[in-house]
């Protein structure tokens, strides 16, 4: 399906750099690494889902791909964590081209300053919760806005204010916001933390059309189930380290996840999706 003012980067991927290069990367909380030695590479158009426990080291992953916090230097002088080919960004030119989602971004967005829809969206255009005086807003800005909350299905909640929505509506809202860029990937962080089975799977079906319409995906998480037909690769962390990666059929497994996750755990496969239990 076509969305119109919506051009997919399909020829930027062609000859891109890697999405993310993090090369033997060690992130320190307090004294124990949080993330030890760490790397991984995701190329463009290769979406990926990150699954691990809590305290696994997602959450500090996604901050270190955000530029919320730094690795320790390496004795070489080097930068170990490159995104789309870089090692130093204006963290404003790299939102643009990599869009971040997540519960922490939502409360931001949700809380009581009143904060209506459209304006959420077209702010992404200054770097801005809201817009200010010296915004200008140009008409090729609104039109790319409203293709945008058109390609997450979230025009009809245009004139209402972002804490009156619902947990499934305001992602479908920051969703558009970062696509107001165009950007060549999206980094989701526990997507659908808060939403009811049915908010959930409405939700999955707004990022499978993303990554079909050539927006990379990369998906951090803790459960199976969210991990949409479209990713290929997994990959499983445990205690700040890779525990395995690999394809879904290889990493999806009830031995691997029993490790990763601690306890006895069943896979069933229903088509292309994957289910996990605990025994």
């Amino acid at each position: 399906m076509a969305f119109a003012g919506i051009v997919p980067r399909m020829d930027a991927s062609l000859a891109a750099p890697p999405l993310l290069e993090i090369d033997d990367a060690t992130v320190l909380r307090g004294n124990r690494p949080a993330l030890g030695r760490f790397s991984l590479r995701v190329e463009a158009g290769q979406h990926t889902a990150i699954l691990g426990a809590n305290g696994s080291g997602k959450s500090t992953l996604v901050q270190l791909v955000a530029r919320q916090l730094y690795p320790l230097a390496p004795g070489d002088g080097r930068s170990p964590v490159r995104v789309f080919g870089r090692d130093r960004w204006n963290v404003a030119e790299l939102r643009s081209l990599l869009g971040i989602v997540s519960p922490a971004l939502q409360r931001e967005y949700t809380s009581d300053t009143p904060l209506e829809v459209f304006d959420a969206v077209v702010s992404g255009f200054f770097a801005a919760r809201g817009l200010w005086l010296d915004h200008e807003i140009t008409a090729a800005m609104r039109e790319r806005a409203n293709a945008a909350l058109a390609r997450t299905e979230a025009s009809h909640l245009v004139g209402r204010e972002m804490a009156s929505l619902s947990t499934g509506e305001a992602r479908r809202v920051l969703i558009a916001r970062a696509l107001v860029h165009r950007p060549r990937a999206l980094l989701l962080d526990e997507p659908c933390a808060g939403l009811d089975i049915a908010s959930r799977r409405h939700f999955l079906e707004t990022l499978r059309a993303l990554a079909r319409g050539g927006t990379t995906l990369l998906l951090v998480t803790h459960h199976v189930e969210e991990i949409i037909p479209e990713i290929g690769r997994v990959l499983l962390l445990k205690d700040g380290r890779t525990l395995r990666e690999g394809d879904k059929a290889a990493t999806l497994t009830g031995e691997a996840l029993g490790e990763a996750f601690g306890m006895p755990v069943r896979v069933t496969r229903h088509g292309e999706w994957y289910e996990a239990a605990v025994l």
